[in-house]
């Protein structure tokens, strides 16, 4: 079967696009890996700010992978259709090898990030509820009504 110039330019342009979506899915997902390693850290520093900042920062991440992958699906089917039955092409796999590898590191990430979460808001939830309070059985001149004044002098 020989191809016409314009099926060879249509495959080109095919392959060339999905390439480069898949390589900034793959940075994408490296980006993600980076916060959640450096969440990982914000965690035992108790630091709220620190961690909300990694969080909407991997949220945002996560919210590019998205559409990120609308957009390649499409042309993932255009791929298997035009190109795929060529087997010239071994690069599309390779990066399709190495998105997986990224995904599970970052599933594994996550799983260590929500684990090492977990562990630190229960103990300081225990050192919370290890807190005595000084004051709780002593009496308050604001809880008791007994010698409360009900009439106000006021001399000019």
């Amino acid at each position: 079967m020989e191809l016409t110039q314009a099926e060879i330019e249509e495959r080109t342009a095919i392959l060339k696009h999905l390439r480069s979506l898949l390589e900034k899915q793959r940075a994408k997902f490296q980006e993600y890996l980076e916060v959640l390693e450096a969440q990982n850290k914000a965690i035992p520093q108790e630091n709220p700010e620190l961690l909300a900042a990694h969080t909407d920062l991997g949220q945002q991440i996560a919210d590019s992978i998205v559409s990120l992958q609308k957009v390649i699906v499409p042309f993932e089917e255009l791929y298997h259709q035009k190109v795929l039955d060529t087997g010239t092409e071994e690069e599309i796999p390779r990066l399709h090898a190495d998105l997986e590898a990224l995904q599970q590191k970052v599933l594994h990430q996550n799983k260590i990030n929500r684990e090492l979460l977990a562990v630190h808001m229960e103990q300081i939830q225990q050192r919370i509820s290890d807190l005595h309070n000084p004051y709780k059985n002593t009496k308050s001149v604001y809880t008791h009504s007994d010698h409360i004044a009900t009439q106000i002098s006021i001399d000019v």
